[in-house]
């Protein structure tokens, strides 16, 4: 299977590899293309807002930042599959989600947490963040 990276910019679609070469690659059959949006993988930025959310909730729960990272896995990331005949249920990983997918994680721990726990993380956005950044980055 060939790949290549299409951009469009200011209505003009470029392609990192000729269209020609690429169908030259292909052995004679009925093909279908499909173009999908690239996206970004989360950032560290985010990956470290969670795990400092995580040692915010150990530190007033008393569970484990692990803990609270693999409830939240499995209550936000995993799936039912079928293998033979039994069903499973999998878990998924952070590291593979896209900067929208973590976004859309982490604005599900922040309103469990929330709810569940009474405890109110922040964003980066917010007024008294530096501070929240101060006391859990190095903990």
């Amino acid at each position: 299977m060939a790949d290549a990276i299409l951009t469009k910019r200011d209505g003009v679609v470029s392609m990192d590899k000729s269209f020609d070469f690429l169908c030259s690659t292909l052995r004679n059959g009925v093909y279908t293309v499909k173009i999908i949006r690239k996206t970004e993988p989360r950032t560290i930025s985010q990956n470290s807002l969670m795990w400092m959310w995580y040692k915010c909730m150990e530190e007033a729960t008393g569970t484990p930042k692990e803990d609270f990272h693999d409830y939240y896995k499995a209550k936000y990331l995993s799936r039912e599959v079928v293998v033979g005949q039994k069903w499973y249920r999998v878990t998924g990983s952070t590291t593979e989600l896209n900067t929208l997918q973590m976004t859309n994680f982490l604005n599900k721990v922040q309103a469990d947490a929330a709810i569940e726990f009474g405890i109110n993380l922040p964003l980066p956005s917010d007024r008294h963040f530096q501070s929240f950044v101060s006391e859990y980055k190095n903990r």
